[in-house]
This record gives structure tokens, C-alpha cells and sequence, in this order.
């Protein structure tokens, strides 16, 4: 992608799933790239996976404190930001009317709040600097209802208003967008759903499949390239169609 060498990227929630992919896809475009999680165990092996990772930072999202600490230390390593992706996230399949306040506030702790606090942090740094790029992972959930995920769901509608009003806010200097995938074959999906259900999913989607991290990586890193200077404020479903036709409520 056209842009992106030596760009200094922050990667939420990059020691699985999605975020490994994108953490992965980064580093193939030369970029420079920190990865945090709350996990130092998932950390350790990221650095392993990756030796030409630029740093870790360990933080819990969710955490004001600790977010503000991990910038400071981000400001001693780099000084500045290009690019956020911020994709850091949890969920928990339960029926709405069994969702405990304990599990309704872990939720968005992490997916809203979260992104918030990252969020801030990162741009007041973009725009220091005149520039940077904020892409925020959505879901589909946040667009459609979709049954056992109210909290999900809920957090990530939250996160779709987030981004367009951020994009308001930040423009002309930093650009906001999110990403909305819709079933994306990763540990989370794999632990939440049987294989039976997985194969339900699948004959739901129009391409008869469920998407690749890659495939999601692809797209942060078209969006956080130059070839998409002239893009923000805007919600990009990446679901092989699915609801196209609202068959994620069926």
C-alpha cells in the first residue's frame, strides 16, 4: 500500500485473531509497528513470533491510568503517532435477558470505553504532529440485531458513532474510519461457536464461506494507506455480504 514504510503504527488487541493479522500485515509493509494488550503472556510470544516488532506495551484498555501510561511510555519510544488501529475487544455469548451487570460492564469497559481512551490519547498526539489516521474496529452486530450479543452489539453501534463524530471533530487533520467484520474465522469465534454452528453461519453468507484475518487486515491497511487520503467518516462492512439482505437477524 502506497504510504505506509516506516509509518509508526499502534496495534490494540494485536496478540490474536484480527490483530495478529493486522499486526502482521503491517510489518510486511515496512511499517513500524507497537502491539498492546492487558496480557504479558500474549506479549512475550508476539515479540517471539515477530523479531522485527517494534515494541510492546502492556495496558488494560479499559483502564484510563494505564492507558495514559502506556502513551507516555509510546512517547519515549517514538515521540508521536501515525496510525491507530484499535481494534482491541471482547465478547460473551449470553441471551439479553440472562446478561449479569458484572459481564454488561466488562463489555463496554473494553469495546467502547476502551476505544475511547485510546482513542483520545491518540489523537491529541495526531494532532500535535498536523496528521494521523484512527480506525476503529466495529462489527457487523453494531448494525443489525443479532441475538445473545446485546452488550456486544450495543458497544459496537457505540463505536460506529464514535468514529463519525471523532471524524467531525478531527478533520482535516486526522482521518476516522471503522471496520465492521462480520463472521471472521479467529480463536474467539472458534471458542463461542460449535462446528455446527459455524456451518449454519456459513450457509448465511452469499460467498459460502466465513472471512480470513487476512482479509480484514487488507482492508485497515488500504484505509490507513495514502491510497485512501480521501476517506473518512465512514463505516466499511467486510462480511462476504451477509447482510446484504439482513440474513444476520434470520
Amino acid at each position: 500500500m502506497k504510504g505506509l514504510k516506516n509509518k509508526r503504527v499502534l496495534v490494540t488487541g494485536g496478540t490474536s485473531g484480527i490483530g495478529t493479522a493486522i499486526t502482521e500485515r503491517f510489518l510486511t509493509e515496512d511499517a513500524q509497528v507497537i502491539v498492546l494488550s492487558s496480557n504479558p503472556d500474549k506479549l512475550n510470544a508476539i515479540k517471539n513470533r515477530y523479531p522485527n516488532l517494534h515494541a510492546t506495551l502492556q495496558a488494560d484498555v479499559g483502564n484510563p491510568e494505564e492507558v495514559t501510561k502506556a502513551f507516555q511510555e509510546l512517547d519515549k519510544i517514538w515521540g508521536g503517532l501515525d496510525i491507530l488501529i484499535n481494534n482491541a475487544g471482547i465478547s460473551i455469548r449470553n441471551e439479553f435477558i440472562n446478561i449479569s451487570v458484572e459481564d454488561w460492564e466488562k463489555i463496554i469497559k473494553t469495546n467502547l470505553n476502551g476505544v475511547f481512551f485510546i482513542a483520545q490519547q491518540s489523537a491529541k498526539r495526531m494532532l500535535a504532529q498536523k496528521g494521523g489516521v484512527i480506525l476503529n474496529m466495529g462489527s457487523t452486530n453494531g448494525i443489525i440485531g443479532h441475538p445473545n450479543y446485546a452488550d456486544y452489539n450495543a458497544s459496537k453501534a457505540g463505536v460506529i458513532q464514535l468514529s463519525q463524530t471523532m471524524a467531525l471533530e478531527l478533520a482535516p487533520k486526522v482521518r476516522v474510519n471503522v471496520i465492521c467484520p462480520g463472521y471472521i474465522l479467529t480463536p474467539m469465534q472458534e471458542e463461542e461457536y460449535t462446528e455446527e454452528m459455524l456451518k449454519e453461519c456459513e450457509s448465511k453468507i452469499p460467498l459460502g464461506r466465513l472471512g480470513y484475518p487476512a482479509e480484514v487486515a487488507a482492508l485497515f491497511a488500504f484505509l490507513a494507506s495514502e491510497d485512501a487520503s480521501y476517506i473518512t467518516g465512514q463505516t466499511y462492512i467486510i462480511d462476504g455480504g451477509e447482510i446484504a439482505g439482513g440474513l444476520a437477524s434470520q
